[in-house]
């Protein structure tokens, strides 16, 4: 399990390059010209963590398995989508099916990559693309508005808490704030997902800029940055051809380019590490002598949970969880050495599982 996000932005920021790289893949045909990517390309990348390095070590584990992150390169959105324009049908229904938003936006000048736009203003693009899902989603929410209606007035008790939120929620919308900036109660926020609503999905804004700024950013960037802190939203810088450049060197010839670059480790890492931040998730591991494993789940999960992630017989059937922290393992030498220091827990269902454990599930079906 990983996190299912969709690359999105205008044509020509660099979204299939960044794409390509990222994947180690030429599916997706980068061009310099509008909609060159037809249909959502998907990739699945290892998710990079030193951590699984060092446990795989100490547990003398055979092989590493490292948790998957899947991406969807979508096609350029332009002015007019929520309307059909340009491939915005397209576009819509395959951000519909992602969980967060990664957008590129094009934060450095070059005469010879054409803008949709005609001239580079990453702001602008942020709130083009912004009003062109709000737009979709004030359309969806009419949509369902009849049949919630109709539902609630027959005596349907869900269906008359979704309309009472949905008419809370459509007038601010319609002045022009995003889902994602709603003020919902925790009561309301299921129903809010029901809606499937464009701008209520994270975003992660991804600033495209030039060589020279990959390491320090530039004066757009720092423009994004301010907007996505406003917005509560994160930003990362990252030069989409530095990527494409790294995508096709050896790991030794890695380091020694991004060294002389002043950069401590590729762009692919942080955006990562972002998007683990902004879904909320965290990895735990397990280790022996076949495999050394990362696996992905939800911030706030139960050990049953992270137990169902790898098998749901494991959840069904589960017992209890042998749990070592990180720290822990490494420090005292691995599983033996925790055992003998009292660092192996016994955790029951109520456990919430940490970043970084190291877990063993008991269970029985």
């Amino acid at each position: 399990m990983g996190f299912n996000c969709g690359i999105v932005g205008l044509p020509n920021v660099g979204k299939s390059t960044l794409f390509n790289a990222i994947t180690n893949t030429t599916a997706a045909a980068a061009a310099n010209y509008p909609f060159c990517t037809i249909e959502p390309n998907v990739g699945r990348v290892p998710v990079p963590d030193s951590r699984l390095d060092v446990i795989a070590r100490i547990g003398r584990s055979a092989r590493i398995v490292p948790t998957q992150l899947e991406i969807k390169d979508i096609a350029g959105l332009v002015r007019g989508a929520s309307k059909g324009e340009g491939l915005g049908n397209q576009f819509l229904a395959a951000i519909r099916e992602v969980d967060a938003i990664l957008h590129v936006l094009r934060c450095f000048e070059n005469p010879d990559v054409v803008h949709v736009e005609g001239a580079v203003d990453p702001l602008r693009d942020a709130e083009l693309i912004e009003t062109e899902l709000l737009l979709a989603d004030i359309e969806s929410l009419a949509r369902q508005k009849d049949g919630l209606v109709k539902r609630a007035r027959g005596q349907d008790k869900e269906a008359k808490a979704k309309l009472d939120l949905l008419e809370k929620i459509l007038p601010p919308m319609e002045d022009g704030r995003s889902a994602r900036a709603l003020e919902v109660s925790e009561e309301e926020r299921p129903f809010l997902a029901s809606f499937n609503l464009l701008t209520a999905k994270p975003i992660l804004y991804v600033c495209n800029v030039d060589e020279e700024s990959a390491a320090t950013g530039n004066a757009l960037t720092r423009k994004v940055a301010e907007m996505a802190s406003a917005q509560g939203a994160r930003s990362v810088v990252i030069s989409a051809a530095i990527e494409a450049e790294l995508s096709a060197l050896a790991e030794e010839e890695k380091r020694e380019y991004l060294a002389s670059l002043g950069l401590d480790e590729p762009g692919l890492n942080r955006v990562i590490r972002e998007g683990h931040e902004l879904l909320g998730l965290l990895t735990y591991f397990t280790v022996g002598p076949k495999e050394a494993r990362a696996w992905t789940v939800r911030r706030g999960a139960k050990a049953p949970e992270a137990a169902g992630v790898i098998h749901t017989d494991f959840e069904r059937g589960f017992i209890c969880a042998e749990v070592i922290a990180y720290d822990d393992f490494v420090r005292l030498g691995g599983e033996q050495g925790a055992k003998e220091q009292g660092k192996m827990r016994l955790e029951g269902r109520d456990y919430v599982v940490q970043d970084g454990d190291i877990c063993h599930f008991r269970f029985n079906v």
